[in-house]
C-alpha cells in the first residue's frame, strides 16, 4: 500500500493511524480538561442539592454539605412537601408555563408569518421592535403592569402571569421565528397559491408542517424558561394558592435562618418536573435543532 502511495504521489507514503484517528495535539487535551472542568462545576451544585436533601440536620452539622449522608433521613422532603403545598404549586406552574407555551408558540407564527412571508411595510423596524423588546429588563415592567392588573381587577391572578409571559416569549419567538420564515422556499409558497390555496392554508398545511421542528423547540424552551421565573410571578401572586414553584422555594429562605437540609429538598422536588418534561420532549428537542442545523 505505502509502495502504491509512493509511485501515485511521487512522495514517500506515510502510515495513517487505524481509524482516521489523528494524534491528540496538547491544544486538544487543553480543550478537553477546560470541558471537564466545566462540567464539573455544573454538576456541583447538583451533587450539593441531591446529597443535602437526604440528610437530617445534625447530620449536615457534624458531617458537612459535601459528605454522603449517613442514613437516608426524608424529614426535609417531608416537611417542605406539607408545608407549601407542593401539588398545588407544581399544578400552578405547570398551568402556567403550559398555556403560556402554547399560547407563545401559536402568538410567534402568527406575526412571524405576516412579517417573514406576508412581507408588510416596515419588516425591518418591527422586527427590531421586537428585539428591543426582549432587551427590556422586567423590574421595569413590574410598576406599570402592577397599575394595570389592579385597575382591572387581575391582581393576585394566574392570568396575570399568564398574560405577561405570553408577551414576553412571544416577542422572541416573532424575532427568532421572522428571521427563519423571511428565508422561506418561494417556490412551495407559489405552488400553494397556484394550486388554489389561500393565506390560511398556506400557513397550515405547508409553513406549519415544515417548520414544525423549529416550532417544537420553541414550545420546550418556551416553558421551561416561564417555570423558573421568579420576580413576575412573586409580584402579581400574592395569595399561597396561587404561588409557583420558584416562588414557593423561596419562603423557606429567613432573614437569619435558613433549614439547608428542607431548602435543599425543596430544590430538588422542583428540579424533578422540569427534568422529567425534559426527558420525554428530549427526541422532539434533538430533532428540531438538527432539523434547524441541515436547513
Amino acid at each position: 500500500m505505502h509502495a502504491t502511495t509512493a509511485i501515485v504521489t511521487g512522495k514517500p507514503g506515510k502510515s495513517r493511524p487505524r481509524g482516521g484517528m489523528t494524534k491528540k495535539r496538547p491544544v486538544d487535551w487543553l480543550l478537553l480538561a477546560l470541558v471537564i472542568v466545566g462540567a464539573l462545576l455544573v454538576i456541583a451544585p447538583f451533587y450539593l442539592v441531591l446529597v443535602n436533601s437526604f440528610k437530617s440536620p445534625v447530620d449536615y452539622a457534624t458531617s458537612g454539605p459535601l459528605a454522603f449522608p449517613e442514613t437516608l433521613d426524608f424529614g426535609g422532603i417531608t416537611k417542605f412537601w406539607e408545608r407549601v403545598n407542593f401539588p398545588e404549586k407544581v399544578w400552578n406552574s405547570i398551568f402556567i408555563s403550559g398555556i403560556v407555551a402554547v399560547l407563545a408558540v401559536v402568538i410567534s407564527m402568527l406575526n412571524a408569518f405576516a412579517i417573514g412571508i406576508g412581507r408588510v411595510r416596515g419588516r425591518s423596524w418591527i422586527v427590531l421592535l421586537f428585539l428591543l423588546a426582549n432587551l427590556l429588563p422586567q423590574e421595569a415592567l413590574l410598576y406599570p403592569l402592577y397599575y394595570m392588573f389592579k385597575s382591572v381587577g387581575l391582581y393576585d391572578n394566574v392570568w396575570a402571569v399568564i398574560i405577561v409571559f405570553t408577551v414576553i416569549q412571544a416577542a422572541f419567538g416573532t424575532y427568532l421565528l421572522s428571521s427563519v420564515y423571511g428565508t422561506f422556499p418561494k417556490e412551495i409558497l407559489e405552488a400553494a397559491s397556484l394550486d388554489g390555496a389561500t393565506r390560511w392554508q398556506i400557513l397550515w398545511r405547508v409553513v406549519f408542517p415544515i417548520s414544525r421542528p423549529t416550532l417544537s423547540v420553541l414550545l420546550i424552551f418556551f416553558f421551561i424558561w416561564t417555570w423558573n421565573e421568579f420576580l413576575i410571578p412573586l409580584t402579581f401572586l400574592a395569595s399561597n394558592a396561587n404561588q409557583t414553584v420558584p416562588v414557593a422555594i423561596s419562603v423557606l429562605q429567613g432573614d437569619r435562618l435558613m433549614d439547608v437540609t428542607t431548602t435543599s429538598a425543596s430544590a430538588l422536588l422542583g428540579i424533578i418536573p422540569t427534568l422529567i418534561f425534559f426527558l420525554i420532549f428530549q427526541r422532539t428537542l434533538t430533532r428540531g435543532i438538527t432539523a434547524g442545523a441541515v436547513k
